[in-house]
């Protein structure tokens, strides 16, 4: 299995790296590192490669498929770890959703909230417009909760130009924050990915979702 053992050493030094990088980006903001929450984002890699993530120190996973994370969440049951769907939700998969994630980054019609009704928590992305819609259709669920908001910006190759993105984000969890919109929660901000989360950070980020800084590119 020598091949999985390189896997498994050269993960340990990705995280090791982002880690820092994410330390680094926070203390330059004056926030604590233990602000941000990282997500390692699966989406194609299988199991093994998932274990080696776990054994690596990490806990909170980003899948963009149902299909897909179903049978890799199974496998990984007994792991402990924190499952987060950060890819587009059919209304048609939904119920099965809920049963396999432990938050739901893409929420993005007020018909999907209403489908969400067996499961927990919610985060958005999703027209400025339809955000108070969303907001209030989760108010009047018992059973989904609104925890914060997402956003996922253009790629751009100058990480610069993304910040506008993030920090309009940060503006509309403080101004739905004081509104009262996520309850006991102070209001996450799902935002930045491997080539920007830096930026993410600066402007608020309390959730980075890193897949090709950890795993590298996929095939």
């Amino acid at each position: 299995m020598p091949e999985v053992a390189q896997a498994t050493e050269t993960i340990f030094e990705r995280v090791a790296a982002v880690r820092r990088r994410i330390e680094a980006s926070a203390q330059h903001a004056g926030r604590a590192p233990e602000e941000v929450k990282l997500i390692a984002v699966t989406k194609t890699h299988p199991v093994e490669i998932v274990r080696a993530a776990l054994a690596a120190g990490l806990s909170d996973f980003g899948e963009n498929r149902v299909q897909e994370a179903d049978a890799k969440i199974a496998a990984l049951a007994e792991s402990g770890g924190r499952w987060h769907l950060i890819g587009h939700l059919q209304t048609n998969k939904a119920r099965r959703a809920v049963k396999l994630f432990d938050v739901i980054h893409t929420v993005d019609t007020p018909a999907l909230v209403a489908r969400l009704l067996a499961g927990e928590e919610t985060k958005s992305g999703v027209d400025v417009a339809v955000l108070p819609e969303i907001i209030e259709q989760c108010h009047n669920s018992e059973r989904v909760r609104l925890i914060g908001l997402m956003t996922l910006p253009p790629y751009l190759d100058e990480v610069e130009l993304v910040r506008p993105y993030f920090r309009r984000l940060r503006e509309l969890r403080d101004e739905w924050q004081a509104r009262g919109a996520f309850g006991a929660h102070t209001g996450e901000l799902s935002m930045g990915m491997t080539h920007d989360f830096e930026v993410a950070i600066a402007e608020g980020a309390t959730m980075v979702r890193v897949g090709t800084a950890i795993f590298g590119a996929r095939k």
